[in-house]
């Protein structure tokens, strides 16, 4: 499959391309910083990305982005972004979870020769808070242990054998205090990476999860505060600058 990938939803930004399948197949990857930055700097990345594999826009099978949970402005950033490109070029989206994506990453770069496992998935949400899911891979795939949550870190009952996520640091000797802590978990540093969602795409594509690029929405888990004006703005920008880059810009 030819896919765009990124995921604006913590610190990092992560954009990927990738390119075929099998052992032909070959990845594109820009690693850089986030938040603030990330609105300015995804479409250039996403269009000198596309250049470097020689692809246009609507060469691409699908258009991958993270979706959530994560930073509010991140996933409006993001979900702008994959709507504009993803219209004009007549390309569907994948929504990818950003908690699985996290999964994913621990997964495959701890123990990737481990035919089956769970994770449990942990980004930091602010505000004493966090994000958690618990996640199954098993033959190839993964699913869903539970429903994804926003709890605090002492309220973390229980855990998978392997924590992953960027919680560690923030919230290091809370995680689970309320009931006696986590012991004997492995704790494994992971984001969701633009590479993870270029890895969980075929699965989501096969089980027909691909939607037209007005259908893609952000997932959030936490009540959404009153948008601001400046908010608002910055998502049609991004929607706007989205769009002009199906003029033939992705690639000479």
């Amino acid at each position: 499959m030819n896919l765009l990938a990124f995921d604006t939803s913590t610190e990092i930004l992560s954009v990927a391309v990738g390119r075929g399948a099998g052992p032909s197949a070959r990845q594109w990857v820009y690693t850089g910083a986030g938040a603030a930055q990330a609105s300015a700097a995804l479409i250039p990345c996403v269009l000198g990305l596309l250049q470097e594999a020689g692809l246009l826009l609507h060469q691409l099978d699908a258009i991958c982005f993270g979706a959530g949970p994560g930073s509010f402005t991140g996933l409006r950033t993001a979900c702008s972004v994959a709507q504009g490109l993803a219209f004009g070029a007549e390309v569907p989206v994948l929504q990818v979870n950003t908690l699985m994506a996290v999964a994913e990453e621990a997964r495959f770069t701890e123990i990737a020769d481990v035919p089956a496992c769970r994770v449990t998935a942990l980004l930091d949400a602010r505000m004493d808070e966090m994000y958690a899911g618990s996640f199954v891979w098993e033959g190839g795939r993964w699913a869903d242990a539970g429903p994804s949550a926003l709890l605090r870190p002492e309220a973390l009952q229980a855990a998978d054998a392997l924590l992953a996520g960027n919680v560690f640091g923030v919230y290091s000797g809370r995680l689970g205090a309320d009931y006696g802590g986590l012991t004997g978990a492995r704790q494994v540093v992971a984001l969701p990476t633009a590479t993870a969602m270029l890895r969980l795409a075929p699965a989501l594509w096969d089980a027909g999860l691909a939607v037209p690029a007005h259908q893609a929405l952000p997932h959030y888990i936490r009540d959404k505060v009153a948008q601001t004006t400046a908010e608002r703005e910055r998502d049609k920008a991004a929607a706007r600058d989205a769009a002009s880059a199906n003029t033939g810009r992705a690639a000479p």
